[in-house]
């Protein structure tokens, strides 16, 4: 890519790496898919009165907003608040990349190399371990929610990169518009009203903050700048910068929580990111994604 969509793509990372200490702020005092709906309603308001509706339709904008905003968020909300650690959260998340190579061989016939398989396999192998070895403090259902809303991102990245849509801003937006309604029927349904009515009450104010972080930073640049990339290059080129998210959350995570992984958790981890390196990092030519005639 070019350097300056390389520095585009670092930015986005450093942004989601740290999104995660700040979801989990904002969680403390909040539940989970309520909080999930307030976001989105600051991402839309006032921004679709401004941001022109990309020139795909209603369905389009509809999968893309259903994998990538409702399906993937609520689903790592409810993994954090269930009791993630968001230091693993951030590694974990990264088998998506591992999806997305998957996805777009059957979706977009982008055919990956023997490489990228071995990649594949190898980061299977670190998830196993993760999922096997972890600690106490890390509750199996938390670790499946967290994998599961890997699979939406990774099923949203191509779908995004199908449509081939210039301007990110707008499919982040328009593609949102899926997101508050069926979310605040399933917040009334599981949270319950009386919940809802005392979170709304009494916000705190690290969940404003949060709120403004996830909906403008993450949400609004993040997933703007992000679909602009996949609408310009391949899903398994833009898909590596990923591999920043993990360091930077587990970073944040450090400094702010002074968590860090165990022993199985950090092999584990190791071994995903080895294998998400090995899957989508090229050098050689030959060794591109191959996308094949429709």
């Amino acid at each position: 890519m070019p350097w300056r969509d390389t520095a585009l793509a670092v930015m986005v990372a450093v942004i989601w790496g740290t999104n995660f200490v700040v979801i989990e702020a904002g969680l403390a005092d909040m539940p989970p898919l309520l909080f999930l709906v307030i976001r989105f309603v600051v991402v839309l308001f006032p921004a679709l009165l401004i941001v022109p509706r990309p020139a795909v339709g209603w369905r389009d904008l509809a999968v893309v907003g259903t994998l990538m905003s409702t399906a993937q968020f609520s689903l790592l909300y409810l993994g954090l608040n269930a009791g993630m650690p968001v230091g693993l959260a951030s590694l974990v998340v990264q088998v998506q990349v591992l999806l997305t190579v998957l996805i777009a061989r059957v979706v977009l016939r982008e055919r990956p190399t023997r490489r990228q398989v071995a990649g594949v396999l190898l980061g299977a192998a670190g998830l196993a371990i993760v999922a096997v070895g972890r600690s106490a403090a890390t509750p199996l259902d938390s670790l499946l929610l967290t994998v599961a809303a890997a699979l939406c991102w990774a099923a949203g990245n191509v779908a995004s990169r199908r449509l081939g849509v210039v301007s990110g801003l707008s499919m982040t937006v328009w593609s949102g518009v899926v997101v508050p309604l069926p979310l605040l029927l399933l917040s009334l349904l599981v949270e319950g009203p009386q919940r809802i009515g005392d979170a709304l009450a009494h916000v705190p104010l690290s969940a404003i903050g949060s709120t403004l972080f996830t909906a403008y930073l993450s949400s609004l640049v993040g997933y703007g700048v992000w679909n602009s990339l996949l609408a310009r290059h391949t899903a398994a080129a833009v898909a590596p910068f990923t591999l920043l998210i993990p360091a930077v959350g587990l970073i944040t995570a450090w400094l702010v929580h002074g968590e860090l992984p165990n022993p199985a958790e950090a092999s584990g981890g190791v071994l995903l990111v080895l294998g998400v390196g090995i899957s989508v990092l090229r050098r050689a030519p030959a060794e591109q994604v191959r996308r094949s005639a429709p």
